[in-house]
């Protein structure tokens, strides 16, 4: 919604939905070019090709890190992008459809002899822009990694290899916690006060420590949802804690969580939560070893298990209206 909002206010023909970005990582770049003749045009420039570029135009440091901010001055682009629906017909109708075309090889040594997977032939959305004409409103929106951009695509020796170079893991380890982090954000900005647990290490990749927050997309798709539903400063959740949202019915006044907590809510069912303060052991997360023959590659992969010690639970599947108080930390 945001992006919408902005690509409206500017009038924006192209607008690149972009993340902060660590020097040479594996994203394309949003940069603006400038050719001597005049000519501008900002544009996302795919990251094997960045780096080059910079030094060849005089940046003879290549891509690096801003010492003031940790990232590259070139933002990722992550492929979520907002088009100008009146002049994308245009443009269709001048170019029928037609794309410039990209190489992208995947090298698996420093000395680029040999390949590391098939090379593709590509035709890409984000080059857009260059097919626009002279004068066109093309821009990029910079968000927080946490509000959409977690990509799973590594094994964990990848991941490992990486991290070593200075980059982030895109691993499923870190995908995973993302996840909960996105949901402890979204809570933080409704008002809660989320606790943040010790950091933690699964597959030799490091993740802090965020409480394992879920919420559901039946429950809340949006800031605006989790807002209307969630009085934020009535509720406190700690670090070592489980908290799962499910159903569109959920309303929360009033949570005090220092444990594992599912509330489920089925279709048509209001489930208020006036008053609740939960208080028990809680999940533990279990190390698995990625070579490990007792398990499934989803854990292999993550490098934990979720493992159940105590968890309060409220399900309701009956219609009707529940309201919800009760102390757990009495029993």
């Amino acid at each position: 919604p945001a992006a919408l909002g902005i690509s409206a206010d500017r009038k924006l023909h192209f607008n690149s939905i972009a993340v902060p970005r660590k020097a040479k990582e594996a994203i394309g770049g949003i940069a603006k070019l400038a050719h001597p003749d005049g000519r501008e045009m900002t544009v996302n420039v795919e990251y094997n090709q960045l780096d080059p570029l910079l030094r060849a135009s005089g940046h003879t440091a290549g891509d690096v890190n801003d010492p003031k901010t940790g990232f590259s001055p070139f933002p990722g682009n992550i492929n979520q992008l907002v088009v100008d629906l009146v002049e994308y017909e245009a443009q269709l109708r001048r170019t029928g459809g037609k794309v410039v075309e990209f190489v992208n090889p995947k090298y698996a040594d420093e000395a680029r002899t040999t390949f590391k997977s098939s090379t593709r032939l590509e035709c890409m959305m984000q080059d857009y822009p260059q097919s626009l004409p002279k004068g066109a409103a093309v821009g990029f929106s910079v968000f927080d990694n946490w509000a959409g951009y977690t990509p799973v695509k590594n094994s964990p020796k990848d991941a490992r290899a990486k991290v070593a170079a200075g980059s982030p893991s895109h691993s499923a380890t870190a995908g995973e916690f993302d996840v909960y982090r996105c949901g402890c954000k979204l809570l933080e900005l409704a008002g809660a006060t989320v606790e943040v647990g010790a950091k933690a290490s699964y597959n030799g990749i490091e993740v802090e420590g965020w409480p394992m927050v879920v919420l559901s997309p039946d429950f809340a798709t949006c800031l605006a949802d989790v807002r209307s539903k969630v009085k934020g400063d009535s509720v406190k959740v700690t670090g070592r804690s489980t908290l799962i949202i499910e159903g569109e019915g959920v309303q929360i006044d009033h949570l005090e969580l220092d444990g594992a907590l599912h509330i489920k809510a089925a279709k048509g069912v209001r489930v208020h939560i006036k008053s609740l303060k939960v208080k028990n052991k809680g999940l533990r997360l279990a190390p698995v070893g990625e070579e490990s023959k007792e398990h499934p590659e989803m854990y292999r992969l993550r490098g934990f298990r979720p493992e159940r010690v105590e968890m309060a639970e409220i399900h309701r599947e009956e219609p009707g209206v529940y309201d919800i108080v009760y102390d757990d930390t009495k029993k």
